[in-house]
C-alpha cells in the first residue's frame, strides 16, 4: 500500500511538473539585438581602456621611483631610505586608491555601467516580462552564461519572439 501511494504521488508530481509552462529566452542575444546597448558596451570599453592607461601611468611612475630608489639606496643615509620608501609607499597608496576610484563597486566605471546600462536592461526585462504573460508562461529560464541548463527544446525557445517585441 505504501509503495503504491508512493508511486502515485510520484506520478503526481511528475504531472504537475509538466503542466508547468515555461520559456526559455537568451538574454545575451536579446541585449546584442540592440544597438543601444552595442553602443553603450563600445563606450564603456573604450573608457574602460582609457581608466587602465591612467592607473598603468600611476603605477608605472611608483615602478620607475621604486627602481630609483633601489639603484641609490647603497649611498643613501637610514633616515633618507626611511624618507623615499615612506614617498614610495604613499604613491603606491595614491595609485591603488585612484584604481579602486574608478574600477571599483563604487568607482566611477560602475556607476557608467548602471547610469548606461540600466535603462536598457529595465526595457529588455519588462518586454521578456510582457511576453512571458502574454504567452502564459509561468517561468522563463535565461540560457545564457547557465551552466546548468543541459539542453532545451527549441519549441520552448523565445528569444526571437522577445526580440521582435523589442522593435
Amino acid at each position: 500500500m505504501k509503495k503504491m501511494v508512493f508511486t502515485m504521488a510520484l506520478v503526481l508530481m511528475g504531472a504537475a511538473a509538466m503542466a508547468q509552462n515555461y520559456i526559455v529566452v537568451n538574454s545575451e542575444k536579446i541585449f546584442k539585438s540592440i544597438a543601444a546597448y552595442n553602443t553603450a558596451i563600445e563606450e564603456l570599453d573604450k573608457l574602460a581602456k582609457n581608466y587602465q592607461e591612467w592607473v598603468d601611468t600611476k603605477f608605472e611612475e611608483v615602478e620607475q621611483l621604486y627602481n630609483n630608489y633601489q639603484q641609490q639606496r647603497a649611498s643613501l643615509s637610514e633616515s633618507t631610505r626611511q624618507q623615499w620608501e615612506t614617498v614610495i609607499l604613499e604613491k603606491e597608496q595614491q595609485a591603488t586608491k585612484y584604481q579602486e576610484e574608478l574600477f571599483g563597486q563604487e568607482g566611477t566605471l560602475m556607476k557608467q555601467r548602471i547610469e548606461k546600462i540600466k535603462p536598457i536592461q529595465e526595457k529588455v526585462f519588462a518586454a521578456i516580462e510582457a511576453y512571458a504573460k502574454q504567452v502564459g508562461a509561468e517561468v522563463v529560464i535565461d540560457s545564457s552564461n547557465n551552466p546548468t541548463l543541459l539542453y532545451n527544446a527549441p519549441s520552448v525557445e523565445r528569444t526571437d519572439e522577445v526580440i521582435a517585441t523589442l522593435k
